[in-house]
């Protein structure tokens, strides 16, 4: 393909899996909106549903499963939680699917499975019970177990259920912002890779271990990417069809604070009398808060009662001690008719007296959120709600509010939450996170609206972040280009630079734009290359013949979630770049290694541990170093190996001391010890680290030695956690330790608080290599130009310089810095001034 299929083929949308679907095809008794889900879930093979309370989300599972029952001839599972099985027995009547419904407990029980429609629940499925590999399609109602990636449940399901070919998800509340619940259902409906999805669309944050953030410049690619394989729908009309029995009536919610309860003697986290109780909860404080008060709760429900007694009313608890409060309570008037469903009742018994209360057998019910808070429709015969108390749980109280507050509530809907005033942080808290559901709901509906169930247009809207905003300076003898890099290079003309210098990006570790020209938008080292494949052939065409390309590069660390072994890799990256450039003519000369501060990557990374060290030293492996790969680009005349405009140096600047360190590695005899544990307490660390420096430069390396003064450090309490106090230094020009990591332009994008680049090269680093690989008046090329620093440093050492960047950021600063570089070096000295 050319270089623009390829940057198309970079759009990552669903693929379809399944089965067209003609309308003659589908069930009458469906509303038009259901009519237009069904063939679009059927043709995709694995979609997910997010529609909202009431929208008929059993209606459309049961004919998802008549559908691919016909196709396949084999039977259909439905996953659900422990009260639902009646609600989706009736609709299978209304809907007269054909097909029988049969609850399991235990697939390995049924010996000749029968083309019909099979429900179980989430503890069967929990403990390994159900064989996925008997049936030709699974969805999953109210998909709650997929929200945790850590549960046994999630793993499970993820493993196994990968073996069905057609799988769905329904659920009306993904969590708001919790991306990982989103990444588990676009992994068990097999539409993106984990590790892919990771690295394109997520930054780890490095101060918190497994704590996932989206880039913002990913934000709209992600949710467009996520519409193509589910759908969001508040009502009808967000597809285009008529709201009629659709709109919902007033919710009014009624707070009631009550007083907490009072003691003789307060007593803080670590048993301390305090004054005034602390507001902020833990939960082991919401847990205290809510013993203490269930007396004080329990008549605040029953004032509620009391105000309007004829009433129905659902009674969400969340306590067992609760719960028999209220029945004692509830058992002093007669009058009112209450029910319980709990835990240790048996699933029939619950499924009777959910079923009773839905059609009006009696007035109050009384139960968990966990357990009938799910999946159940209430509202035909109920319209007033009152939770006991709150907590953190936002999922499981949306889900609870909406058992009653859906389409086809006639009545207004009263919810009272009571809690005490000790718990107005857990109510602030819950408060927010219905508003951040209430904007992921808006935001995503808003994307249906436009596109309808087109993922032909959403892909073809995609393709417009192809980049093609070219712009272009030249400062001084620079010139540098806001612009994909392939496309500068292939204008280029060919033998034209002198040195060829930059800092490819490291696979697809980090993306720099939203652009798909971005060469870190990539799935993986090979498409990463395969882009390469593209560049690097003009490297080598505009490079004069014998002259160098400095590529500076880095091992990929690979975590347990990119390569499914269970523990974090390295993947050669260095060593795949050299196969890539001498697979495009390139020939390898040299390596130079760049050492990096082992206790920085760890506190970026996670992975080399001092406490997993001590568990298992197995798992660590060790820092990864930088590395200058040294390309050479064949001489025209291969007799003396000479470049064609070869790079020389004259006698008086290039003196036999410095070849012998450009050269080679040196060594020296053994010197004296270094600073005695008491002397190390006396000094400060700046002149323990100058001395170290000079003595490991100096002595032949031990590393008893070594380990003896961090030893020392450690016991006076100066051994840094946040970097390497005392690095082994290296008396070889083939390893360099004495760079300045902050010696980049990104000290001055954090002066100027810019966002910095994720990847610097220092400016040291490229002083050296210019020196050393090309003459005055070269033109260095960096195709990566980042914040322009190869530019910056070639000016300043009279070279001429041609930079890309992509990201127009990144641009306007490396530009600022040139203009800023041209202004310095162009200002007159006071000679001028008075010639």
């Amino acid at each position: 393909m050319d270089y623009t299929q390829f940057l198309e083929s970079k759009i990552i949308v669903a693929e379809n899996y399944g089965f067209d679907v003609e309308p003659c095809q589908l069930s009458k008794e469906l509303f038009p909106h259901q009519g237009a889900i069904v063939p679009w879930m059927a043709s995709g093979g694995r979609r997910a549903c997010f529609a909202s309370f009431g929208m008929g989300k059993t209606f459309m599972q049961l004919e998802l499963a008549r559908l691919v029952i016909d196709h396949t001839g084999k039977p259909f599972l439905i996953g659900l939680p422990i009260a639902v099985a009646g609600e989706f027995k009736r609709d299978n009547q209304k809907l007269k699917t054909g097909f029988d419904i049969e609850y399991i407990t235990d697939s390995d029980k049924i010996d000749d499975y029968q083309p019909k429609i099979y429900l179980t629940n989430y503890e069967r499925i929990r403990k390994g019970d159900i064989d996925p590999t008997k049936f030709g399609g699974v969805s999953l109602d109210e998909a709650s177990i997929l929200r945790n990636l850590k549960t046994e449940t999630t793993n499970y399901v993820l493993e196994h259920f990968s073996k069905v070919p057609y799988r769905y998800v329904f659920t009306a509340t993904p969590t708001p912002n919790n991306y990982i619940e989103i990444l588990n259902y676009a992994v068990f409906l097999g539409v993106v890779d984990r590790g892919h999805a990771l690295t394109r669309f997520f930054q780890r944050d490095s101060t918190k271990a497994g704590h996932l953030t989206l880039y913002p410049h990913k934000k709209e690619e992600f949710w467009k990417w996520v519409s193509t394989w589910a759908v969001f729908l508040n009502k009808p009309s967000d597809l285009g069809f008529d709201d009629t029995g659709y709109i919902l009536p007033t919710h009014e919610i009624v707070q009631h604070e009550v007083e907490s309860p009072t003691c003789s003697d307060l007593t803080n986290r670590e048993g301390k009398r305090i004054m005034f109780r602390d507001v902020t909860k833990s939960l082991l404080d919401t847990s205290r808060e809510k013993s203490e008060s269930i007396d004080i709760r329990v008549k605040k429900a029953m004032e509620i009662i009391d105000a309007n007694p004829s009433a129905t009313y659902i009674i969400w608890h969340h306590r067992e001690a609760e719960r028999m409060a209220l029945e004692k309570a509830l058992k002093q008037r007669k009058e009112i008719g209450f029910r319980s469903v709990y835990g240790s009742q048996p699933n029939h018994l619950k499924e009777k007296l959910l079923q009773e209360f839905s059609i009006g057998k009696y007035q109050i019910l009384l139960s968990k959120p966990i357990i009938a808070g799910q999946g159940c429709n209430f509202q035909e015969h109920c319209h007033n709600a009152i939770f006991l108390g709150i907590d953190y749980k936002f999922n499981d109280t949306i889900q609870a509010v909406h058992r009653i507050y859906r389409f086809m509530q006639l009545y207004q809907v009263t919810t009272h939450f009571i809690y005490t005033e000790n718990e107005y942080e857990v109510w602030k808290e819950l408060q927010r996170k219905w508003k951040n559901h209430i904007e992921l709901q808006t935001e995503m509906v808003n994307l249906v609206r436009e596109y309808g169930l087109n993922t032909n247009k959403i892909t073809a809207d995609m393709k417009r972040q192809i980049f093609n905003k070219r712009r272009t300076a030249e400062v001084g003898n620079a010139k540098v280009f806001n612009d994909d890099t392939v496309m500068v290079h292939q204008e280029m003309e060919s033998n034209s630079t002198g040195m060829i210098l930059t800092s490819i990006p490291f696979g697809d570790h980090y993306e720099y734009s939203d652009n798909y020209n971005d060469f870190g938008h990539n799935y993986g080292n090979d498409k990463f290359f395969e882009q390469m494949d593209h560049l690097t052939p003009n490297l080598l065409r505009t490079l004069k013949p014998g002259r160098v390309a400095a590529i500076h590069v880095k091992d990929r660390i690979q975590y347990s979630h990119q390569n499914n072994v269970g523990f974090t890799t390295i993947k050669d990256f260095s060593g795949q770049t050299v196969q890539h450039f001498e697979k495009h003519g390139f020939h390898l000369v040299g390596k130079i290694t760049v050492t990096t501060d082992v206790v920085r990557e760890n506190n970026q990374t996670y992975r080399l541990t001092w406490g997993e060290q001590r568990k298992d030293a197995t798992k660590m492996g060790v820092g990864l170093p930088e590395y200058i790969l040294l390309f050479r680009k064949s001489p025209s005349d291969s007799k003396n190996a000479y470049a064609d405009d070869p790079v020389v140096k004259k006698i008086d600047e290039y003196l036999l001391s410095l070849w012998q360190l450009d050269a080679h590695a040196y060594w020296k005899s053994s010197g004296n010890r270094f600073l005695s544990s008491e002397e190390l307490s006396q000094h400060d660390m700046k002149y323990v680290y100058n001395l170290w420096k000079s003595f490991d430069k100096t002595n032949i390396y031990n590393f008893q030695e070594h380990l003896r003064v961090c030893d020392d450090l450690d016991s006076h309490g100066r051994l840094s956690k946040l970097f390497m106090t005392i690095p082994p230094t290296s008396n070889s020009d083939m390893v360099w330790t004495d760079i300045n990591r902050m010696n980049t332009l990104n000290a001055n994008q954090v002066n100027r608080k810019r966002e910095k680049h994720i990847c610097p090269l220092q400016l040291d680093i490229i002083e050296r290599l210019i020196f050393r690989f090309s003459n005055e008046g070269d033109l260095i090329d960096d195709p990566f130009g980042g914040l322009f620093s190869t530019p910056f440093m070639a000016l300043k050492m009279d070279r001429k310089a041609i930079s890309v960047e992509l990201n127009p950021d990144y641009y306007d600063d490396g530009l600022f810095y040139l203009k800023g570089l041209e202004f310095e070096l162009n200002a007159p000295t006071i000679l001028d001034m008075v010639s």
